[in-house]
């Protein structure tokens, strides 16, 4: 994860899991749309949970587990699919971004990723889904299906709802201020959130700013400073007037220097737990057995009600 995952979304999970019964899982069966090394691909997804329990998900607070343990996603989504249009699944922008992407690699599994998603939902009767902007489409879609599926076969599913993070959605690149910050992109555009100390401030001072040294938010004429200003913001909980008040007449060396002393102090924590937890590999599976423990009791009592609602032969 980078720092725009943090702010746009993981920050978010935090806070949810605090008042809510909340569930989140690692999706290795969708990242297999893409391709993937077999055998790196199950220590790749052991450090995605690393990666959620570091960023602040706790166990004691919340459901982690990951998605091909958990059967009956797979089952769902077939049911699913059997409701689902082609021409719904045909008009998802991401697939048709995906598809100009992987041309060599195009299988059903991207096309029908969509349909995958609402089972991952629907299996759990989600009330609430958060997701960035570019995930809208796929919830409308699920939330068709399950409207769908309540008028033919009965109440059901919950008709889920996206969750927007209200700010820090969109966190630009580094080295392009125009663009959102990316993990397809190079190292130099993004900070991580377990990056060491130094890295982070190397690539603060490097970030791209804007013509003049005035600290001024403003998103069109000075994209460079307008992003480092949002992250400085978010991170230390700081209204944008105030810093431009803070930092004037101090120019973008001084600004960017007092925003990596801050990330580090911010994201050494991170850096900290998610070291310990790749020495503690027994307690993460362990956390991880837990969480399908709970998801599957819950997932097999959604699709005994699916399976005799549909009339399938028990």
């Amino acid at each position: 994860m980078h720092i725009g995952n943090y702010l746009g979304a993981a920050k978010q999970w935090i806070e949810l899991q605090e008042k809510n019964e909340c569930f989140f899982l690692v999706v290795d069966l969708h990242a297999l749309t893409v391709p993937q090394d077999p055998k790196t691909f199950s220590q790749t997804t052991l450090e995605k949970v690393i990666e959620l329990l570091s960023v602040g998900l706790d166990p004691e607070r919340c459901t982690i587990f990951v998605q091909s343990h958990i059967k009956e996603h797979t089952e769902l989504a077939w049911i699913l699919n059997t409701l689902t249009p082609i021409g719904e699944l045909e008009r998802m922008t991401q697939y048709k971004e995906k598809a100009k992407k992987y041309r060599q690699h195009l299988n059903v599994g991207l096309f029908d990723y969509p349909v995958l998603m609402a089972a991952d939902i629907l299996l759990y009767k989600a009330q609430g889904v958060p997701v960035g902007k570019d995930q809208v489409q796929h919830l409308e879609l699920a939330h068709a299906i399950a409207k769908k599926f309540n008028t033919k076969y009965g109440k059901t599913f919950d008709e889920p709802k996206a969750i927007l993070s209200k700010e820090g959605a969109k966190i630009l690149s580094l080295t392009n201020p125009k663009k959102k910050m990316s993990k397809s992109d190079e190292p130099e555009s993004m900070i991580t959130l377990f990056e060491s100390p130094e890295s982070i401030g190397t690539k603060i001072m490097r970030a791209v700013t804007d013509t003049g040294k005035e600290i001024r938010y403003d998103p069109i004429k000075k994209p460079g400073i307008s992003n480092l200003l949002t992250i400085y913001s978010l991170f230390a909980k700081e209204h944008i007037e105030d810093m431009e008040k803070k930092f004037q007449g101090r120019g973008y060396a001084s600004f960017k220097k007092a925003l990596g002393e801050l990330l580090k102090e911010k994201l050494e924590p991170l850096r900290r737990k998610n070291e310990e937890l790749r020495k503690r590999e027994h307690y993460v599976k362990e956390i991880l057995n837990q969480g399908a423990r709970k998801a599957r009791s819950i997932a097999q009592t959604t699709m005994e009600e699916v399976r005799k609602k549909i009339g399938l032969l028990s």
